[in-house]
Parts: C-alpha cells; structure tokens; sequence
C-alpha cells in the first residue's frame, strides 16, 4: 500500500513543477516583448524575408498597410504620364507620432519639403507645384499625393517618421511613364511606322519582315524618345503588313496597306501631268470660243452687206424704168431697131 501512495505524489509533484516551469518562460517572453524597440516590432512583422517586404513597400504605394523588414527601405515605383499617385509610409506604430517629413528631391528641377509637427499639429509645404500634397490627414496617414504626374515629377521622394519608439525613413523612386504617338504610313513599297515621343523608347517589328532600318532619336528636354523604323518589301505581291509597337504602358499593331500607294516622285509627276492636262484644256476653250466668235462676227458682216445691196438693187429699179420711159435718145434707138426687124 505504500508504493502506489508515493507513485501518485509522485505524479502531482511532476505536475506542479512542469506548471511552474511554464508560467515563468511565459513571464519572460511577455518582458522580453514589452522592452522590444520600435524597428524590431517591424522586424517580426516581415519574418517572412525580403519578397515579403519588396511586396509589401509596393503595396504601401495604393495605400495598403506597410510591413518592412527593416525601419528602412527603397523601392521604385512606375506611373503613367497623367495618372493619380498616392506614395505611402508605414503605418504609425505608436500612438505619438513626433513628426512626418517628405522631402522631394527632382534632380534639380524642384527640392521641397513636405512636414507635420505631431506637437503642434501644424502641417508645412514649400512646394512650388500645387499637385503634391498630403493625400489625408498627416496625423492619420502621413502618404503623400501627387493630383496629375507629369513628366517632371520624375525623382525622389524620402519619407522619414520620427515616434517616441523609433523612425521610419522610406525612399521612393519614381519613374513616369509615356506613352508614344504610333503613325504609319506608306510609300512605294515601303511601309514607315513611328513611335514618337515615348518614354522610355518603344520597340517595333514587322511581320512580314523585311530589308527594315530602324532610327531612334532621343529627345533631352524630357527624356522622351522616337523611333522610326521603315521596312522594304521584298514580295511584290504583298499588299499589307503589320507594325507591333511594344511598350510598358501598353502594346498594339496597326496594318499598313500599300497596294495603291505612290512614291513622292510619282505623286509629282502625277499632279504635274494633271495640271498640264488642265492648262492645254483651258487654252483650246479659250482658242475655240475667239475661233466661234470671229467666225460669228464675219457672217454677221457679210450676211448685212448682201442685204445693204439687196436693198440698193431695189432703190435704183424705178430710176431705170423711168429713164427707159422719158429719154428721146432711147425712144430713137427702139425705132431704128424696129424699123430694121
């Protein structure tokens, strides 16, 4: 009967020192977690690696909630010219925040500064350039905007947040997209298709392709660039080819008919032989219409000189009856004539 009385105390005092034992590691860890600084709270939050924060600094940027690795962090953002753009510092971690601070840095075209005093809650903008702005309110949500990007935005934007339990500095480098104006046209059997003034510069092929060149010139005002390419038909029979422009803020293919296109040399000589063709018609109008009317005018005169002698004959004709009547000399002339018959 003794054995299994000291088998079950035993068992409680395996039991009560396992629970001891459970209750100061628990202890430890809730320290060990309240004395943790401000970057090593961050720190858990991305245990996953490095993809894991890459994704979440560009998921900051359409205002997701940010998880970094570190308390500091640089990605590169794209953006079509024209669009609206909201970049994104992390959350605030702690409920003091001391200041938030964009500083705007565009290669010498604009440096700015964008701040919030959490103390004072006094908000600061030295920009220039009215599109960028807080995106809400800075005590909530320090992001900041940008209404309508332009080409210009192109740069940097540091993000630094300072709390009682640490900072957050964030770089983000922005790049803006254009989109290039695409043209096609064609001469004699050759097709030209043009990317202008794309950012960065555009990319074409043919198909069908063909004895192609292809130029590129860059445009340092912007950074924009134009490409034109124009490609020699080698076929004879071919009627239509197909230009694919290839572009970051979008693809497309336009067809390019040739079959009743004419060269420059021969639109000339077409437009020369047309007017020729004009000019020879007018003058034989003109020629024609003096010809008709000098021929007109002659048969209008003659016509009037048969009737001026018409009417003459006809004035003179009782004159010569009268004369017949009453001269001696022509009464003596019928006797002698009758006298003889």
């Amino acid at each position: 009967m003794r054995c299994p009385w000291r088998a079950s105390h035993l068992q409680l005092l395996t039991v009560t020192v396992f629970l001891v034992t459970q209750c100061i590691t628990m202890g430890m860890q809730s320290n060990s977690t309240s004395s943790t600084t401000f970057a090593q709270h961050v720190n858990e939050k991305t245990s996953k690696g490095n993809a894991n924060a890459d994704s979440a600094v560009n998921s900051s940027v359409s205002g997701k909630q940010c998880t970094l690795k570190s308390a500091e962090a640089r990605t590169v953002e794209t953006v079509s010219v024209g669009a609206k753009l909201v970049l994104s510092c992390c959350p605030i971690l702690s409920p003091t925040l001391v200041l938030a601070t964009w500083k705007v840095d565009l290669g010498g075209r604009l440096n700015c500064t964008i701040a919030y005093k959490g103390e004072e809650n006094k908000t600061s903008n030295n920009c220039s350039d009215n599109r960028i702005t807080w995106a809400s309110r800075p005590d909530q949500n320090p992001a900041l905007q940008i209404e309508r990007v332009a080409v210009s935005h192109e740069g940097k934007y540091q993000c630094e947040i300072v709390t009682p339990d640490g900072n957050v500095h964030i770089v983000h480098q922005l790049q803006v997209l254009v989109p290039p104006e695409v043209t096609t046209w064609a001469e004699h059997r050759t097709a030209v298709c043009q990317a202008a003034a794309g950012k960065p510069a555009a990319r074409i092929s043919w198909a069908p392709e063909g004895a192609c060149d292809t130029a590129e010139e860059t445009h340092l005002g912007n950074g924009t660039a134009t490409i034109k390419s124009t490609c020699r038909l080698a076929e004879d029979h071919l009627s239509t080819v197909n230009c694919s422009i290839f572009h970051l803020t979008g693809n497309m293919t336009r067809s390019i008919s040739i079959q009743l296109q004419l060269s420059e040399t021969e639109n000339s000589m077409q437009t020369i032989l047309s007017c020729s063709i004009s000019l020879i018609l007018i003058v034989l109008t003109i020629m024609g219409s003096i010809l008709f009317l000098k021929n007109y005018h002659c048969r209008k005169c003659k016509f009037k000189e048969r009737e001026d002698s018409l009417v003459m004959e006809d004035e003179m004709q009782p004159y010569a009856s009268y004369t017949e009547k009453n001269n001696p000399l022509y009464d003596t002339t019928n006797r002698t004539k009758m006298s003889q018959v």
